[in-house]
C-alpha cells in the first residue's frame, strides 16, 4: 500500500487533481461510521480508476465559530491522519478553517475547491451532513451542482450496531462518563491519547510505584478515576495503570494523569507515550494514611493485570498508539 498523499490546503488556486472520488466531513475520531465511509469511497475510487479523497478542516469549525460550544475532540490532527490513512485512502486535502473561509457559500466550494482543486467526479456524503456557509451544502445543492458540474452523489444510510447509531457525540459521551469498553463499540478500537513524560512529585516512587506524569495534547480525557491502560513507548507495548485526578490522600488539588507501567525498567523523562484506556477500575478516592494507599495500589495492578489478559487485542490500534507527534 502507498503512502497517503497530504494536502494542506489554505490558497484554493491550485489543481491537485484532474478526477478525483472525495467524502467530506470532520471525522473526529474516526469512529466505525467513518471507516464504512471510507471503505465505500475507496470502493467508488478503484471503480473508476481515479483517486480517493478525504477532505477535512484543520482547526474544528466550531472552534472558529462557536468556542464555547466546541466539542473536546477525540483525536489529535496526527492521531486523525495516521487513523484515516488506515482505510488505505490515496489523499487526506486539510483546509484550514478560518472565519474568512466560513463565509464562502456550498456553491463557490464546490465549484472551486472540489471541482476546480480537486477534480470531483463523485462525492460520498454521510446522511443529513451539510456544510458550507448556513450548512447550504446539503444533499439538494450538491445534487443540482452535480448536473450542472458533472459529478455523481451518494448519501450514505447511518452506520451502527441494533439501536445504536455511531457517532462521535456518543463516543465522546461514553468516553467521558468512563465507559471505555462502550467507547470501542463506537470507535472500533479502545480510546487512545498521546502525550509527554514531564516531571511530577515523585510522590510515586517514594510509595513503591513510580509513575510518569503525562502532559496531553488530547482534549477527550476519561472520567476522573484509576484505568487499565496499554502503554506504546518506542514501538513496544507496555501494560500498566493509569490514576486521573487530583491525588487527594496527600491534599494535592492540581489534576494529573498518572501512569505506572508493569514491568518496565527506564527513564520515561521527555519521552512520547501513547496510553490506551482498556476499562475504569474506580473512581479515585482519599486514603487514610499512606500504607492503606499503597494498598489499594497494590491491588489496582493485580486488577489491571487481569482486565488486560483477556483485553480485545483488535481494540488496540497501533496507528492511533503510534501517533505521538505534537499538533500539526
Amino acid at each position: 500500500m502507498s503512502a497517503m498523499r497530504q494536502l494542506h490546503i489554505s490558497e484554493y488556486i491550485n489543481s491537485y487533481f484532474e478526477k478525483s472520488v472525495i467524502t467530506i466531513g470532520n471525522f473526529d475520531g474516526v469512529h466505525c461510521g467513518h471507516r464504512e465511509i471510507f471503505r465505500h469511497l475507496k470502493q467508488q475510487a478503484n471503480v473508476r480508476g481515479i483517486p480517493s479523497v478525504v477532505v477535512t478542516f484543520e482547526p474544528h469549525p466550531l472552534a472558529i465559530l462557536a468556542p464555547d460550544s466546541a466539542p473536546p475532540l477525540i483525536t489529535t490532527p496526527a492521531q486523525k491522519t495516521a487513523l484515516i490513512a488506515e482505510s488505505g485512502i490515496d489523499c487526506l486535502a486539510t483546509i484550514t478553517f478560518t472565519r474568512e473561509f466560513s463565509m464562502i457559500s456550498a456553491d463557490t466550494f464546490v465549484r472551486n475547491i472540489l471541482c476546480g482543486s480537486l477534480g470531483m467526479r463523485h462525492i460520498i456524503i454521510g446522511h443529513d451532513y451539510a456544510f458550507g456557509r448556513d450548512r447550504q451544502g446539503n444533499f439538494e445543492t450538491l445534487s443540482h451542482l452535480g448536473r450542472e458540474c458533472g459529478f455523481s452523489l451518494e448519501d450514505l444510510e447511518p452506520v451502527g450496531d441494533g439501536d445504536t447509531v455511531f457517532s462521535s457525540s456518543l463516543a465522546r459521551r461514553r468516553v467521558a462518563a468512563g465507559d471505555m469498553p462502550g467507547a470501542a463499540e463506537i470507535l472500533g478500537r479502545y480510546h487512545t491519547i498521546s502525550g509527554r513524560v514531564v516531571h511530577g512529585r515523585q510522590i510515586g516512587a517514594t510509595l513503591g510505584f513510580p509513575t510518569a506524569n503525562i502532559e496531553t495534547h488530547n482534549d477527550l480525557i476519561p472520567l476522573d478515576g484509576v484505568y487499565a491502560v496499554m502503554v506504546a513507548l518506542d514501538g513496544h507495548c507496555f501494560q500498566g495503570a493509569c490514576n486521573i485526578g487530583m491525588n487527594q490522600t496527600f491534599g494535592l488539588n492540581v489534576s494529573t494523569i498518572e501512569i505506572f507501567l508493569f514491568d518496565f525498567i527506564g527513564d520515561l523523562y521527555n519521552r512520547d507515550l501513547g496510553i490506551c484506556f482498556v476499562q475504569r477500575l474506580r473512581d479515585g478516592r482519599k486514603f487514610p494514611d499512606a500504607e492503606t494507599l499503597i494498598q489499594a495500589i497494590s491491588h489496582d495492578v493485580t486488577a489491571s493485570r487481569t482486565v488486560l489478559s483477556s483485553a480485545n487485542q483488535n481494540y488496540v490500534n497501533t496507528s492511533a498508539l503510534s501517533a505521538v507527534r505534537r499538533p500539526l
